[in-house]
């Protein structure tokens, strides 16, 4: 479990049109820290120049210095083209401190209009850490973001790099040489080409997506850590997703993927989304930061430079190979509950609620029939795991017409979420008649007739949601705020919010405040919507939610938010719940994990969940790890 923070300063490095050489764009920093401050070489790219190319900017390599990390000043050119190899451009540099020398690698374009026979790989070397006074064509054949390991492995010089970047599919590649001169010798080019697929990394998904190195490897204690860009529907310019992933290889044989993550980050900000060109974010660094934290440095849009950090710990513990499922902990006992019976929970149990009351959970969970009718069962446990009673009939039934089976198929009372407010609790589910629209619905009970089980003292159902709106998802925050009901509901594909004065009084949502909405490329890329009711911790809120992504594969994740229940603090970049197990793989719905109710016990978080719309269980989190994670 980790969360992405973007720089709040982001855009870090602009163009600045005083300088003719970097006035179109400055972007994919490559950042060296040093013991006076942060070093970036970055792509500049001045405006199209009319004697060379007259279609196209040309980009050159600029410096910039920072004493915080932050403010980058000190802007010099330190790399333009001089070289025929290189005559129409020098492009995404990579700096590694390697033996005493500085060598800056970067992608050299040798003619105009570009293809893949006239970009390859250029080193540019500053013997003395400050001037580049030397540069080398390294790769003879089509080759692009070649980075230096900073230290040798072996005895061993190594680079990874991307091949065939303009002749795709491109394949990441790992070179091994004797002495870093080897990287400009066509003799030993020749030799690693001869048998260049043994060398590549297994990291496309899929024949239509491509990879690119992004950072110089980082050394950490568990291996090897890279970010590199990745690129879905590469060859499908309206569907092109890019976004930044990261690998762990092995410290003493990086050949071998430990683990890796899928994408953490994608184009969500304006200075991400807008640009030379749009929707892009491109890894080209990573640095030890502050207080435990690393560095990530990017470019946006081909535009700008920027940064964002996470709490390296947090990413280590998600890339370990040996780490439990995700953040949760499956109880032993799973599922515990399963269908049962010919009556009304013989075909599926799934997506329960949970509130404890008086110590016992009671789990109000979605119950189908045979002829996919759906009611709410109730069953109850003391120690949150182990059910100590399960009802035999439901304790809350269809009743009005917009949820009354009008044909066959699914229809009556879904996914129910449960709040306690003072002496009452609010039961907020998706009801649903076969016809229309899904819609939201709420009814009531005291807590005393709940205890009772005087059932026929739910409140008469009333919507919350527009007619004629697929809205789904709705939770109550379990407290007001500014003497209003806060309502979480789904519309289309994102978490809305509004504001009632009332609930239950016919009173329906009308706005969509904008919580949290998918984020293309990522695991919760196709929709999202609230799981469990937000828990009050401290004066903020807990949000668990269940994300899709586009192979239909749900999952959960945590989001932190403010005061307001409204504003995103963080985030999860990475799920913290997935399906795994066969029972969450198979079943009505395959790959699903979905959960309505959690409830908390002093630093355990209880998690109660469907199982690809079949089963219950229950999983455990710390509550305490989650939040740090957050904060």
């Amino acid at each position: 479990m980790f969360v992405i923070r973007r720089e709040p300063h982001n855009p870090i490095l602009s163009p600045r049109h005083e300088h003719p050489w970097e006035t179109l764009a400055t972007y994919n920093p490559s950042v060296i820290r040093k013991d006076d401050g942060w070093y970036m070489y970055y792509r500049a790219l001045s405006n199209p120049a009319a004697l060379v190319t007259p279609y196209a900017g040309q980009s050159s390599v600029g410096e910039a210095f920072s004493k915080d990390g932050v403010h980058f000043e000190e802007r010099r050119q330190v790399l333009m083209a001089e070289e025929p190899w290189e005559a129409f451009g020098c492009e995404d540099p990579r700096a590694t401190v390697f033996e005493g020398a500085t060598y800056l690698t970067y992608t050299a374009l040798g003619s105009y209009p570009f293809n893949k026979d006239n970009i390859k790989v250029g080193i540019a070397v500053a013997r003395d850490g400050v001037h580049f006074t030397e540069r080398h064509l390294a790769t003879p054949f089509n080759a692009k973001a070649f980075t230096i390991f900073p230290e040798r492995i072996g005895g061993k010089v190594a680079a990874l790099f991307s091949i065939h970047t303009d002749e795709p599919p491109a394949e990441v590649c790992l070179a091994y040489a004797d002495q870093i001169e080897d990287f400009w010798s066509p003799a030993f080019w020749a030799t690693w080409y001869a048998d260049w697929k043994s060398h590549t990394y297994a990291l496309r998904r899929s024949d239509g997506d491509q990879v690119e190195v992004g950072s110089v490897p980082l050394l950490t204690q568990h291996g090897w850590l890279i970010f590199y860009a990745y690129i879905e529907n590469y060859f499908n310019e309206r569907e092109r997703v890019f976004s930044v992933e990261a690998a762990l290889l092995d410290r003493n044989d990086p050949s071998k993927i430990i683990s890796r993550t899928e994408s953490i980050m994608v184009p969500e900000e304006i200075y991400e989304q807008y640009g030379l060109v749009p929707n892009i974010v491109f890894p080209t660094a990573a640095t030890i930061g502050e207080g435990g934290n690393l560095d990530l440095w990017y470019g946006g849009a081909d535009s700008v430079c920027a940064k964002a950090s996470v709490k390296l710990h947090d990413l280590m513990r998600a890339l370990d190979p040996e780490r439990p499922a995700r953040t949760f902990n499956r109880a032993e006992q799973n599922p515990i509950l399963a269908p049962r019976g010919d009556g009304f929970e013989s075909r599926a149990v799934f997506n329960p609620a949970a509130i404890d009351i008086n110590g016992s959970t009671y789990i109000l969970y979605r119950a189908m029939d045979a002829a996919h009718t759906s009611t709410i069962g109730l069953a109850i446990s003391k120690d949150g795991t182990t059910i100590d009673e399960r009802l035999d009939t439901p304790i809350y039934v269809p009743r009005e017409d917009f949820e009354m089976k009008k044909r066959d198929g699914n229809s009556g009372c879904e996914d129910p979420r449960i709040v306690r407010m003072e002496n009452t609790l609010f039961m907020t589910y998706t009801a649903y008649d076969g016809v229309h629209a899904p819609a939201g619905a709420v009814s009531s009970i005291s807590v005393d007739d709940f205890l009772a089980r005087r059932w026929s003292a739910w409140s008469t159902p009333s919507l919350l949601t527009p007619e004629g709106v697929d809205d789904k998802d709705l939770a109550l925050l379990p407290e007001k705020i500014a003497d209003n009901y806060l309502l979480y509901h789904r519309v289309s594909n994102r978490i809305c919010a509004d504001l009632l004065p009332e609930i239950g009084e016919g009173k329906r949502a009308t706005r969509c405040i904008e919580v949290m909405g998918p984020r293309l490329g990522m695991w919760d890329g196709e929709k999202v919507g609230s799981a469990a009711p937000p828990l009050k911790v401290g004066d903020r809120w807990l949000m668990i939610y269940h994300g899709v992504s586009r192979h239909a594969t749900y999952r959960l994740g945590a989001a932190l938010l403010d005061a307001s229940g409204t504003s995103v603090i963080a985030r999860t970049a990475d799920p913290i719940f997935e399906p795994v197990e066969p029972y969450e793989l198979a079943g009505e719905v395959p790959n699903v994990v979905f959960s309505c109710g959690a409830v908390v016990r002093g630093d355990t978080v209880f998690l109660y969940y469907g199982g690809a719309d079949k089963v219950i269980g229950v999983a455990t989190a710390s509550l305490a790890h989650m939040l740090d994670a957050l904060s």
